[in-house]
């Protein structure tokens, strides 16, 4: 099987069971390391449901990349201009930054648009031509990535997208990683950073990335990775620790249950 990303040789990485019934092959790219199951003849069943009960952490995540989209936004893009969630699931991004005083807009075909309803695509006096488009937790349902991600920037020279990167303590034993969610089906593209770089690179873009879960892709060469915080003075940092002591003695946190929830649910689609 030829590599959606390079279109070079891939070997078999492992076989595992989808939807709790296929026996689905996963190949390996030879030269970025990118993960592609077989032709992925089962999507039509998988996305019965546009939404994935194991997809627990919808609002959470949304609230997660609203807040990493803040940072980068202002400082590299020009805030003044339209900005597209494409893939955008209910409209709950788009409202979040429309709600922060971005003139966001949402498209989704395959979804229907509930939070950001009169912001969709169609109703965007401008088409194309966006500062930025996000796309988060997009990447790893394309069949055709390559085709896919050029689609994506046509809309705009620049992507900050999410997806999960293979974590390099698990190449031997990739089929146990959490991510793959074989209950779904859904997961069928699974990247590491060197095929990000390679895809930047044939499409004409930088990289940039956290090396773990957020990555842009763009025409411009920026000074510095955006990901990377920036240093506060030192009497800020100082400020904000003794806020975060007091904070924490007035309201002790609780642990979130994202985590047991998530592994509750797949035990109940597992049983």
């Amino acid at each position: 099987m030829k590599s959606k990303i390079t279109g070079g040789q891939t070997e078999l990485a492992f076989v595992t069971k989808v939807l709790k019934k296929y026996d689905v092959k996963y190949y390996r790219c030879l030269d970025t390391g990118f993960v592609q199951t077989e032709e992925p003849y089962w999507l039509e069943e998988a996305y019965s449901s546009a939404i994935t009960k194991l997809d627990i952490g919808m609002l959470s995540r949304n609230e997660v990349v609203r807040d990493k989209t803040l940072k980068i936004l202002p400082r590299h893009f020009d805030a003044n201009k339209r900005f597209l969630d494409y893939a955008g699931g209910y409209g709950i991004f788009t409202r979040l930054m429309r709600d922060k005083g971005y003139d966001y807009y949402h498209s989704d075909i395959y979804c229907q648009n509930i939070f950001a309803e009169y912001f969709d695509l169609a109703n965007c006096p401008q088409q194309d031509n966006f500062e930025l488009v996000t796309a988060f937790e997009v990447l790893e349902h394309l069949v055709n990535p390559m085709e896919e991600i050029r689609t994506m920037l046509a809309l705009s020279d620049n992507l900050l997208f999410t997806t999960e990167l293979q974590p390099e303590e698990m190449q031997n034993n990739l089929s146990d990683w959490w991510y793959i969610v074989p209950e779904t089906g859904q997961h069928i593209a699974l990247y590491t950073e060197k095929s990000l770089h390679f895809i930047a690179k044939e499409l004409g873009l930088h990289c940039y990335s956290d090396g773990v879960n957020t990555h842009l892709f763009t025409k411009k060469k920026l000074s510095e990775n955006p990901f990377e915080e920036q240093r506060p003075p030192y009497l800020l940092k100082v400020m904000k620790r003794k806020v975060a002591r007091y904070d924490r003695k007035q309201i002790m946190p609780r642990e979130s249950l994202l985590a047991k929830d998530f592994h509750d649910v797949k035990a109940k689609l597992n049983s």
